[in-house]
């Protein structure tokens, strides 16, 4: 897990911040993850993974919050020192082109309409020279079935050093492991991960209804009930609606 000294956050921080309104306290618990994501990749890399493999990160390299860099480097230099590459996948995109056309799909687009449908793996974006995103980007499509693209990314260092042939090679790895029927194109170590992480509403319910008893049985109940009643009217009214 993150450090505690590591979570404290300022409600204004503009990198936090929507619309100038402070940020939502619910925002900090996707922090938390984050972190912890960050904190577990380079637990696998240092314990799991040897020389020539690859990690698959579940989103971009980009880190977007106080002291997620000082998580993103502890883990790249973990990678770095055991000679595995470090990357990461991204389900959605928000980049896009001076149309404001979603890149992906232009690029997907103009692949179709060249005769590279169904050849196409990888077509290198940028490299990110910012210190906040240590990375090369590019777009992928990892199946002849697929029809989705994403957005591929190498940390930056390691993608400077490699060749196109090993470059190739990465990406072959991924094509293999992206051809299950249940979403040809999108590595299935990804969609696994995904399985095991999501927490329906079903499972969530019976921890939300002990801890709300235990606020009670300790007395603190109009307190808490003040707070969540001052968020919660939008669930009344998806209840009544069925």
């Amino acid at each position: 897990m993150p450090a505690d000294s590591d979570l404290s956050f300022d409600s204004m921080d503009q990198r936090l911040t929507l619309g100038g309104a402070r940020a939502d306290i619910g925002r900090v618990a996707t922090i938390a993850r984050r972190f912890a994501e960050w904190r577990f990749a380079s637990q696998v890399v240092e314990d799991e993974l040897e020389k020539g493999d690859i990690i698959v990160a579940d989103g971009t390299l980009r880190t977007a919050f106080k002291n997620e860099a000082k998580y993103a480097s502890r883990a790249y230099s973990a990678a770095k020192s055991k000679g595995v590459i470090f990357s990461g996948l991204s389900k959605t995109s928000s980049l896009f082109t001076t149309t404001g056309l979603s890149l992906l799909a232009a690029l997907d687009k103009l692949a179709y309409e060249s005769g590279f449908k169904s050849t196409w793996r990888y077509y290198p974006i940028a490299d990110s020279l910012s210190p906040e995103h240590e990375a090369a980007i590019f777009v992928v499509r990892l199946n002849e079935q697929a029809q989705y693209v994403f957005r591929y990314e190498i940390q930056a260092d390691q993608a400077r050093d490699m060749g196109e042939e090993k470059l190739d090679k990465i990406l072959s790895q991924l094509v293999s492991n992206s051809c299950d029927l249940s979403f040809p194109g999108y590595p299935y170590g990804l969609i696994d991960a995904h399985a095991n992480a999501l927490v329906a509403r079903e499972e969530a319910e019976p921890y939300r209804v002990m801890l709300l008893s235990e606020i009670s049985r300790l007395g603190s109940w109009q307190k808490f009930a003040r707070q969540i009643r001052s968020g919660n009217a939008h669930s009344i009214l998806d209840s009544l609606g069925g």
